[in-house]
């Protein structure tokens, strides 16, 4: 039971980091406030492993080319999701951006389908059906907001393709390092991705952005509160995953969207139309369709 309650806790830390990231997004821009994720959140993480590895003294890690390219595709691939999920927040609104994001389960499916042989019930399949079409309906645009709603619908997609290869990338990366130590491994790929994650977008917007990260280095006491959130959050779902299959945390992870909901609602002001939380509610139910299938 132990899993249930961490995969609680991951919700409202990660909607808690997703409002302090996108409150940073004016002035360091959608890159800006990606590398507070990681940057930030790479202290903490390290002081999160260095428990784990103390915790584990029969821990017995591989390092291999099989693990450090599984890494490496995931920390690129969920760089490119967080600047595509705080673009989308920005363009269609935090709630619906976050429902959106919940398209990296069915895609993370498919990928493990087509990519690692991994096998799918005909439930599994309806429920990745039914996403679709809520997605669908979530991504209709309103004559009023056209422009933003449909900008806004395909970063939210983007977002939950990249995080769809990064779910799969970590995954790889953690039984190709020590799959006798699941928590181990997932707390050694978290330190690495974040690591070469700050690095390169250090380096690169030092050369494209300087302003953005003088942006951030202005903004340290919100940034070191999203770097502290998405560390926790982070730490909560890879421990969950290391108590129980994939499916039923990410099943009931899915209480990010009515805290998404609730959240915009009450700070952003964000109003959702009938047709709005009708698609919601059905993404949800096709994930857990899909998560528990």
């Amino acid at each position: 039971m132990l899993w249930i309650f961490l995969t609680v806790a991951a919700a409202p830390l990660q909607v808690a980091r997703n409002v302090l990231q996108r409150g940073l997004v004016g002035d360091a821009g959608p890159w800006g406030a990606t590398l507070v994720r990681f940057l930030f959140g790479l202290p903490f993480s390290l002081l999160i492993f260095a428990g784990v590895a103390l915790a584990t003294p029969a821990a017995d890690p591989h390092l291999s080319p099989r693990f450090l390219v599984a890494v490496a595709a995931g920390a690129v691939s969920q760089v490119a999701a967080t600047a595509a999920l705080l673009m989308a927040m920005r363009s269609s609104g935090f709630a619906v951006a976050t429902f959106m994001q919940q398209s990296s389960l069915p895609l993370g499916a498919l990928i493990g389908y087509f990519a690692f042989g991994d096998r799918l019930s005909a439930v599994q399949w309806a429920g990745l059906a039914i996403t679709t079409l809520a997605l669908l309906s979530l991504s209709w645009p309103t004559r009023a907001r056209a422009a933003g709603v449909a900008a806004g619908s395909l970063y939210g997609l983007a977002s939950g393709l990249s995080f769809a290869v990064a779910l799969n990338g970590y995954r790889q990366a953690g039984l190709a390092l020590e799959p006798a130590h699941p928590i181990y491994s997932a707390m050694a790929a978290l330190c690495v991705a974040q690591a070469l994650q700050s690095l390169v977008m250090v380096l690169l917007l030092g050369v494209i952005r300087p302003d953005a990260l003088r942006a951030v280095g202005a903004s340290w006491r919100t940034s070191l509160g999203a770097g502290v959130f998405g560390t926790a959050a982070s730490a909560c779902w890879f421990s969950a995953l290391a108590l129980a299959p994939a499916g039923q945390v990410r099943a009931v992870g899915v209480i990010e969207g009515p805290l998404a909901a609730a959240v915009g609602r009450r700070l952003f002001r964000e109003r959702l139309t009938v047709r709005q939380m009708l698609g919601g509610a059905l993404a949800a139910a096709g994930v857990m369709m899909t998560a528990l299938g």
